[in-house]
């Protein structure tokens, strides 16, 4: 099983920056991670609406993918060897206000769609203020 965590949540003004975390655990990582094959994503669901994708990363980090939205302003990196994934957030806005998830699946493919993702977080909450 897998295991993860969001941290680095909290209310910031517009225009402020904002560094989520996720933490893997549990006993697939370690196969997973030695197969290198363990993608990570970040997803938010803002009240009332649907799961939005944010970025994907590869296990080594040569693939990563961007919604529209975010790609100029959102940045995703990961360390393996602390079974983590980051969500560098910057210029935020009060439409970026929602519920932050991290997502994994087995798999090289830095897919968009949250059906492919085998695990989740519980989320943190990012609220912008205006």
């Amino acid at each position: 099983q897998v295991q993860l965590v969001e941290s680095g949540g909290g209310l910031v003004q517009t225009g402020g920056s904002l560094r989520l975390s996720c933490a893997a655990s549990g006993g697939a990582v370690r196969s997973f991670t030695m197969a290198r094959s363990f993608t990570m994503a970040w997803f938010r669901q803002a009240s009332g609406k649907e799961r939005e994708f944010l970025a994907a990363i590869s296990w080594s980090g040569g693939k990563t993918s961007y919604a529209d939205s975010v790609k100029d302003r959102f940045t995703i990196s990961r360390v393996n060897a602390k079974n983590s994934a980051y969500l560098e957030m910057n210029s935020l806005k009060p439409e970026d206000t929602a519920v932050y998830y991290c997502a994994s699946r087995v798999g090289v493919s830095v897919s968009p769609l949250p059906g492919e993702y085998n695990y989740w977080g519980q989320g943190t909450q990012v609220t912008v203020s205006s």
